[in-house]
């Protein structure tokens, strides 16, 4: 039998799940930096987006606790349907299972919080009950400590969950420099969001490329950069 967790993410087989990204989660995360962790949330959904990626999106308690999903997030998927629920665990919820099925692809990528709770018990649940290939995002997840985080993720890895990062995602997705209808909204996905290597990528627009959009006036016109 093949082994489908050697088969690389593409935009045609796999889905995502951004699980109660709301204010009073993120307020527990002590994994990672808050804002480091938003960016890297925001990110993923414009990869998404950009790829045309199935995308479900779960609250919790949002009037009783946890508050609104980020309004970043609610900005890239205009009128997304918040699929509402009250168990911690989003597979418990008929809806969630319902969306997840409709999409018809095994391999779902998760973003969510907390780590050690609401992704943990979604992705036992989905690989026991409903056959799921999981690939965690670690980057675009928080805990509510290092250890909590951390320990978490070994324990799915240790029952078969596949561990990623948000720029592995996309660049999965993207995989030939030379898909040119993904080309420009990727580049400028990682300037914006990609820290360093966007810093790296706005280097090589303004010094060895000479593009003056980026070094004066207005930068929101990119010039393509030349494919590699």
């Amino acid at each position: 039998m093949a082994n489908t967790a050697l088969e690389l993410l593409t935009p045609q087989n796999c889905q995502l799940i951004f699980i109660d990204h709301q204010p009073q989660m993120a307020f527990g995360v002590q994994s990672m930096d808050r804002q480091a962790l938003k960016n890297n949330v925001v990110a993923l959904a414009k990869a998404a987006k950009i790829f045309n990626i199935p995308t479900t999106m779960t609250t919790v308690e949002t009037e009783g606790f946890s508050g609104y999903t980020y309004p970043e997030l609610l900005d890239v998927f205009p009128g997304q349907t918040l699929l509402e629920r009250t168990s911690m665990n989003s597979w418990d919820d008929q809806k969630v299972r319902d969306a997840l099925a409709a999409h018809g692809r095994k391999k779902v990528v998760v973003s969510g919080l907390w780590t050690e709770v609401c992704n943990n018990t979604f992705a036992f649940s989905a690989m026991l009950e409903g056959g799921y290939e999981i690939y965690m995002v670690a980057d675009a997840s928080g805990g509510t400590s290092k250890e909590a985080h951390d320990y978490a993720m070994q324990r799915m890895i240790q029952a078969g969950v596949i561990p990623v990062t948000w720029q592995q995602v996309l660049l999965e997705w993207q995989r030939d420099w030379a898909r040119k209808e993904t080309y420009d909204a990727v580049i400028q996905l990682v300037q914006e969001h990609s820290g360093a290597y966007g810093m790296g990528v706005d280097y090589a627009y303004t010094m060895v490329h000479k593009a003056p959009q980026r070094t004066r006036g207005a930068h929101s016109a990119l010039a393509p950069v030349p494919a590699k």
